[in-house]
């Protein structure tokens, strides 16, 4: 298991995850379609903790990295492309990808510095990085703060505001920022586009 990233969740209850996408389907759905939008015609993408793939949208990420063996086995297991790695120490060459995207992954990061500096490190000059975040100060990420300790996913999460976030692709070298939410639901995810 990772000592830098926080998987023990994921490992214990994966089947438990793909479950709450079947639950919450118009939710998924709605944020999917964001994820789309926001990629358009891009190609060539790398998708850093991919999870089980839900957000790995085909043919434009071409690969992931997930430290959680548990949901690499559903990610493979729907065809995609996807190795163990953590985002704190990139397994590829600088320059690499048109673009990179983290959804929902950055809360269970331990050194968000370092890994925004790596996801910088490996997309192409002129690319972008996709963050699909819960707002801390957001109804959510209110929501989420006060119950993560009974949470089994959340536990262990460190949620950021918009501007924590800004702060941190800044420092990493990140220079301009789009943002986007879920207008069809009371509680959205906020999506950042962030250029390099």
């Amino acid at each position: 298991m990772s000592k830098t990233a926080n998987i023990e969740s994921f490992q214990k209850y994966s089947k438990e995850y793909e479950e709450w996408f079947e639950k919450n389907d118009l939710l998924y759905q709605n944020e999917l379609k964001i994820v789309k939008d926001i990629i358009g015609d891009t190609q060539n993408g790398l998708e850093i903790g991919m999870g089980s793939g839900r957000f790995a949208i085909k043919p434009n990420i071409v690969i992931g990295i997930e430290p959680s063996s548990e949901m690499r086995k559903i990610a493979l297991s729907k065809g995609l492309n996807v190795m163990n790695g953590i985002a704190e120490d990139l397994p590829f060459k600088s320059q690499t990808f048109d673009f990179a995207m983290m959804i929902t992954s950055i809360c269970f990061i331990k050194n968000p510095k370092k890994s925004l500096k790596e996801a910088f490190r490996v997309i192409k000059d002129g690319g972008f990085l996709i963050i699909g975040f819960i707002d801390k100060k957001s109804e959510l990420g209110k929501q989420y703060e006060e119950s993560k300790k009974k949470s089994k996913f959340y536990a262990n999460a460190k949620f950021y505001s918009l501007d924590e976030l800004i702060s941190l692709c800044k420092i990493a070298g990140f220079n301009d920022f789009k943002k986007y939410e879920n207008i069809d639901s009371e509680n959205p995810m906020t999506f950042l586009k962030i250029y390099k």
